[in-house]
C-alpha cells in the first residue's frame, strides 16, 4: 500500500475493535482494524483534528451502519491496480444480508477463470465494511477469508441479517 496516497487520518472506536481511517487528496482512502492483514501500518501523515468533512462523514457512516440505520458513502478513493478496483466497484453492488460467491463475482465481472485472482484482490481491499468485502463467502456459503478476521465476518454478516 502506498502511504504517500494518504494525506490525513483518524482513529474510530467500533464496537468491533478500533478503526484507522485515512484519507487521500479526493476521499477515503483506508479503513482498517487494527492488526488486520495488509494494514499498512503507523501513517506518516498528520491526525485529524475532528473536522474533516470525509473522515466526518466515514465516522457518521460507521455509526450509522452499526446502529443497522442507512447512511451515505463517504467519497471513496482506494488505491490499486485497475482489476482491484474493479472488483472493489463491484463489492458495492452486494446487498446487505445477501452474501455473494466469488465465483459469481467473478462470473458477473465476466471474468470467470479468475475467480482467485478476484479472491486476492477482495482481500486486499483496504476499506473495510464500507467497501463489504465481508459480504463474498465460499461456494458452499463458508465464511472464508477476512483480512479483519473471521470473527469479525461472522459478526458483520450477523449484524446484516445473515445467520452466523
Amino acid at each position: 500500500m502506498n502511504t504517500l496516497h494518504h494525506v490525513l487520518q483518524r482513529r474510530m472506536e467500533t464496537p468491533l475493535g478500533p478503526l484507522t481511517a485515512a484519507r487521500s487528496a479526493a476521499g477515503l482512502s483506508g479503513l482498517w482494524f487494527d492488526g488486520q492483514k495488509h494494514h499498512p501500518g503507523p501513517l506518516a501523515v498528520p491526525e485529524d483534528d475532528g473536522s474533516d468533512p470525509v473522515l466526518s462523514a466515514t465516522a457518521a457512516a460507521l455509526a450509522a451502519y452499526f446502529s443497522g440505520k442507512p447512511f451515505t458513502l463517504p467519497p471513496l478513493d482506494p488505491a490499486g491496480t485497475a482489476f482491484q478496483r474493479e472488483v472493489w466497484q463491484a463489492l458495492l453492488d452486494i446487498a446487505p444480508g445477501a452474501p455473494d460467491t466469488y465465483g459469481a463475482l467473478a462470473e458477473r465481472l465476466g471474468r470467470a477463470q479468475a475467480a482467485r485472482a478476484l479472491g486476492a484482490a477482495v482481500g486486499r481491499n483496504p476499506i473495510s465494511i464500507l467497501i463489504p468485502c465481508h459480504r463474498v463467502v465460499g461456494a458452499d456459503g463458508s465464511l472464508t477469508g477476512y483480512a479483519g478476521g473471521l470473527e469479525r465476518k461472522k459478526a458483520l454478516l450477523s449484524l446484516e441479517g445473515r445467520p452466523a
